[in-house]
């Protein structure tokens, strides 16, 4: 990462192009800002109209100020940007917030005059945030060099959280939810069109910070996925966390129409599949963003995240169960020894369970609440703890059960929330350090999202590129043959097969093979899925048979306007179930293969997982798991296990291939037949594309 990124945060001396005397203003409002959130280096206004400004001496000029500041505010008209840039860039300086409009979002002709505004400041060693930016704001040296209302509106506090966004309403919307909650945020920077420096590099720049735990990041495309990528190693590194909302979806993500995987898969598995490679959690809104936060600023270890929970009233106690499942969130198997001090506890007509209810008896007994405590969060399944507290009138001690529960959270050391919706009864357990939410379903999110999380992140793995060299093809699509023979070329096992360009040759082929039965496949690379048109002859047990096929075939590919029509004839081998593997081909982040159960009704079923090339075995192997169809690998009723082992094997290979192949556009593997387990697995047709 530049000094340059870094200054954004830290400059020494800030000059505003555009300055204003309204602190209402684009050009008032960041001078405002630092001088009210003690920015100490020097302030530059630049105005030719104004001698002073907001208290401060003005200039005419960058020029007239006799140095040369470290970072400069631009917010002139989008007439006068490119102009000024290119003064800047001349004079030496170094870095930019450009916050006029008038660029890419406009379209095409904007996005031209968005190139040339950054070649000319690059030219001149200058970079460049936005343009159509907010700006960075860092409230630990009051470098405020952003002109949002939020900041007047929601009192600022500096703390160990960081919120990077392209968008500006999509970074001071969490800013404001976490600093409602009480969360002192250290760095909002919203970057605009990232047409230089964008978010992914301001990531990499804050998670450098040591004393930031957590980073909310809010994209609408990955720009820089290497930039990104260290971000996130770095914050691993030292136990922060990366919380991601990514909205929308790649242009290219999904390879061509011809592609089954391109449909299955989508335009945002990519992205999907970066971001737990990488270990950062993908948020579905702005509430799950944020929601997690006050765990992941505690950072307690949640284990494997079963959960045990105890409330006063049974329609709670069914409620989160019902809210665990839905989250996948497991609920602990309470042991014999907590269920025996539970009855201790309870009245005779109480239950230990998990969830436990309590029951009301609470108020006619003040330490009922602790014991019950204690022996459910005691239990050696309980990673972590949720208690709600429904109602709370007159007769409940809020102030000595929030702080029974501090105790217990100080001794277990285990994370533990709050679910209550009367707002006094938060406030108390907040007081006592204790995580609070409204509703059962947030703190049942929230503990869900953070030990899932956890996980995630212990499973990062660092990869290397396969070795050898790129391979690169023609424009093409090959036909069925050749694109099972480069696949098995590259470690992809394949069926025998012949290819054939008369009935004749088909007949011998059969007779080479040497075993019935075969099929017999018209072979085109213009018409790549074939059981449509009637081309695929199944179960041929004679030289007549394949010769009449073949002709079939071949008469049906004249008519599709197939100038040279071919068949392939190959073994017929009986599965036990029919797998598929692809490859699409993201721009920004490579090969993605997909996974999954296979056969003509592929895109019907759309069971499927991702993987970002490249990839090991026993990944291959955790996401089958993820399939539907994952009880068959180990057998179901009368159908012996599959050789998973094999299909894995399988697809690194695929996924290797896709790493190395410098122009590769999608690859259809479908089916791959899958044998008894220690039998393998072979791939029985195919279609790969070269852009």
């Amino acid at each position: 990462m530049s000094d340059n990124v870094k200054a954004f945060l830290h400059p020494r001396s800030v000059a505003v192009i555009g300055a204003s005397d309204n602190p209402n203003k684009v050009g008032g409002r960041p001078i405002h800002y630092m001088k009210k959130f003690g920015f100490k280096g020097e302030i530059y206004p630049i105005n030719p109209t104004r001698s002073e400004i907001q208290g401060l001496k003005a200039y005419p000029s960058l020029a007239a100020i006799g140095a040369f500041p470290d970072a400069v505010i631009v917010a002139v008209g989008g007439d006068q940007v490119l102009e000024t840039v290119r003064t800047c860039a001349q004079m030496g300086v170094k870095i930019g917030v450009i916050m006029s409009s008038g660029f890419a979002e406009l379209g095409e002709a904007g996005r031209m005059r968005e190139q040339e505004l950054v070649e000319v400041a690059n030219a001149g060693g200058m970079r460049l945030i936005g343009p159509n930016s907010q700006g960075p704001a860092n409230f630990s040296n009051g470098a405020i060099l952003n002109f949002s209302t939020m900041f007047m509106e929601t009192e600022a506090k500096d703390g160990p959280i960081a919120i990077v966004s392209q968008s500006g309403i999509a970074s001071v919307i969490p800013y404001h939810f976490l600093r409602s909650a009480g969360h002192g945020v250290r760095y909002v920077v919203a970057t605009g069109n990232d047409a230089d420096i964008g978010a992914c590099e301001m990531v990499e720049a804050v998670a450098a910070d040591p004393e930031i735990q957590l980073i909310l990041v809010y994209l609408e495309s990955v720009s820089n996925p290497e930039s990104l990528a260290r971000a996130a190693a770095i914050a691993r590194e030292r136990g922060a966390y990366m919380v991601a909302l990514k909205s929308g979806g790649s242009a290219k993500g999904a390879s061509a129409a011809s592609s089954h995987t391109g449909a299955i898969v989508g335009n945002d598995a990519a992205i999907d599949a970066f971001f737990k490679r990488n270990g950062i959690w993908r948020a579905r809104d702005i509430n799950e963003l944020v929601r997690a936060t006050p765990l992941y600023l505690r950072s307690q270890d949640a284990r494997s995240g079963r959960l045990v929970a105890m409330s006063g009233s049974g329609a709670v106690a069914v409620m989160t169960a019902d809210l665990a499942e839905r989250e996948n969130m497991e609920l602990a198997t309470l042991s014999e020894d907590t269920k025996k001090a539970l009855r201790a506890v309870l009245p005779d007509f109480g239950t230990p369970n998990n969830p436990l209810d309590t029951t009301a008896a609470i108020l006619n007994d003040g330490t009922m609440w602790r014991r019950a405590l204690d022996a459910l969060g005691s239990d050696p399944q309980a990673d972590c703890v949720m208690v709600s507290m429904s109602v709370a009138g007159p007769g409940y001690d809020i102030d000595a059960l929030a702080a029974d529960t501090a105790k217990f959270a100080s001794s277990a050391q285990k994370p533990i929330v709050l679910s209550a919706p009367q707002e006094r009864v938060r406030d108390v357990f907040e007081a006592h350090g204790i995580p609070s939410y409204a509703t059962e379903a947030e703190a049942v999110g929230a503990f869900a999202q953070y030990s899932a999380h956890q996980r995630l992140r212990a499973n990062v793995k660092t990869r290397s590129k396969p070795e050898g060299a790129g391979y690169v093809a023609r424009p093409s699509t090959l036909d069925e043959f050749n694109s099972l023979q480069t696949l098995s070329d590259y470690g992809v096992p394949v069926v025998k097969q012949c290819i054939c360009n008369t009935p004749a040759e088909a007949q011998a082929a059969f007779e080479a093979l040497g075993s019935a039965p075969v099929v017999v496949k018209g072979c085109a690379s213009s018409v790549p899925h074939k059981s449509e048109h009637g081309l695929v002859k199944l179960g041929l047990k004679s030289a007549e048979e394949v010769y009449s096929a073949a002709e079939d075939c071949m008469s049906k590919l004249t008519k599709l306007g197939v100038d040279h029509p071919q068949v392939v004839v190959a073994q017929m081998v009986k599965a036990v179930h029919e797998l598929a593997l692809g490859v699409s081909v993201d721009p920004q982040l490579g090969p993605l293969v997909m996974i999954g159960e296979g056969g003509t009704l592929i895109e019907l079923r759309r069971d499927a997982v991702s993987l970002l090339a490249p990839f090991s075995a026993d990944e291959v192997k955790a996401a089958c798991g993820k399939l539907r169809i994952a009880p068959m690998f180990s057998g179901y009723r009368d159908t012996p296990a599959i050789d998973l082992d094999a299909f894995a094997e399988a697809a690194v290979a695929l996924g290797d291939f896709a790493v190395q192949c410098t122009n590769l556009k999608s690859i259809d593997v479908n089916p791959v037949l899958a044998l008894p387990k220690g039998q393998g697995v072979l791939a029985v047709d195919a279609v790969v594309e070269f852009e």
